[in-house]
């Protein structure tokens, strides 16, 4: 009596194979990087690929930096120009300003998503009306047609196999999704000098955050809205694709002219949910005067100043408008600075370094997202 021959079902599991990058790849993800560092400086960016290069010899015989860059040229990424003066070089594109932000974006908000990065926890999402693109365990309550038939049978199949198969509860899960609230947005972005002193590059972090989450809305929340401002002496705005370029200035910091700009914004706004984040590294030195000059002291805290800066934060307060203050910086009368400023406001404060403050300004800007101000 022959043996009866029984198919078997199931899965085959490997180990991870991370998928290889040709050299332009790993030679574009450094570019980016660097052009990031450089402030846009396409010359000076490759000047540190080259010296990259010969360090850790990134290129071989068949494909050289100078391969990299007609192959950039190639592919839409850099550009030859001639200047206003007449002078001629090599610029990004626009094209590349989008691939460098979503890199930042990848960068920032993808490992948050995986690890579960910063200082708050995202609170539970409830039912809502927007998709976001991932899924959630079937909680009673929730509506048939978010279902997701797909990964639902998925999980059956692996919790059961295919010979006993069965659909339970808890096999299903459903396709999560926000509240369609409306969220308007400042990142205010010091500029002055102390953002580049003492060994320490600030400013591409903080551009790094800035261009992450104007992806992130721009992809993911396209109903929301991210204006970007700089203070150094005054402040001003600056649009996304300028963030690239961004450079600190011989500049005292102006807070108060970073939040009346801030403000004057989000008052035109007809969203509910408003909201400040802002990026500094050094206490308030500046203030501009009704005559138009500038009043600066850069020793110590001037009550002068601080005051009108705590003004700024009840003023805030009273239009329903948080301010998140990320001071990058430990000196404890600045915290005391700080302390006092989020009392005023009834926001909040982070006292970070440099690693982790994407991290922070995401887990915050969703929280807030889920809730109305007012």
């Amino acid at each position: 009596m022959s043996e009866k021959k029984t198919s078997r079902v199931g899965f085959q599991f490997s180990s991870f194979k991370e998928e290889k990058k040709s050299i332009f790849d790993r030679l574009f993800d450094i570019f980016k990087e660097l052009i990031t560092h450089t402030s846009g400086d396409f010359d000076e960016a490759i000047d540190w690929l080259r010296t990259l290069d010969i360090e850790y010899k990134l290129t071989d015989e068949t494909y050289t930096i100078d391969d990299f860059i007609d192959e950039l040229k190639e592919k839409g990424y850099i550009k030859d120009e001639i200047d206003p003066n007449g002078k001629g070089g090599t610029k990004i594109t626009a094209k590349t300003e989008r691939a460098i932000r979503k890199g930042a974006l990848l960068q920032i908000f993808g490992k948050l998503k995986k690890n579960g990065l910063g200082n708050h926890k995202i609170s539970t999402v409830g039912i809502g009306d927007e998709q976001t693109g991932d899924y959630r365990d079937f909680q009673f309550g929730d509506s048939i047609d978010r279902l997701s038939i797909t990964e639902s049978l998925k999980n059956a199949q692996v919790n059961h196999g295919l010979g006993n198969f069965k659909l339970t509860e808890k096999d299903l899960v459903v396709k999560d999704t926000h509240h369609k609230s409306q969220m308007s947005t400042v990142l205010m972005i010091d500029i002055s000098h102390s953002m580049i002193l003492y060994g320490e590059d600030r400013i591409t972090p903080a551009k790094k955050v800035a261009m992450a989450l104007s992806e992130l809305i721009t992809t993911r929340y396209p109903k929301d809205t991210l204006d970007i401002l700089v203070f150094g002496n005054d402040a001003w705005t600056i649009k996304v694709k300028d963030l690239p370029y961004l450079q600190v200035g011989p500049y005292h910091t102006n807070t108060v002219a970073g939040l009346e700009l801030a403000m004057d914004i989000l008052r035109r706004k007809k969203n509910t949910n408003k909201h400040i984040f802002m990026i500094t590294d050094g206490k308030p030195s500046c203030l501009k005067l009704p005559d138009g000059r500038y009043y600066k002291n850069s020793n110590g805290l001037d009550p002068h100043i601080t005051e009108k800066c705590y003004n700024m934060a009840a003023y805030a307060r009273k239009l329903h408008i948080p301010i998140t203050t990320f001071m990058i910086a430990r000196d404890p009368y600045l915290q005391n600075f700080v302390d006092k400023f989020t009392e005023s406001n009834k926001g909040k404060a982070f006292y970070t370094g440099l690693k982790g403050l994407g991290e922070m300004i995401f887990h915050d800007y969703e929280n807030n997202r889920k809730k109305r101000m007012r």
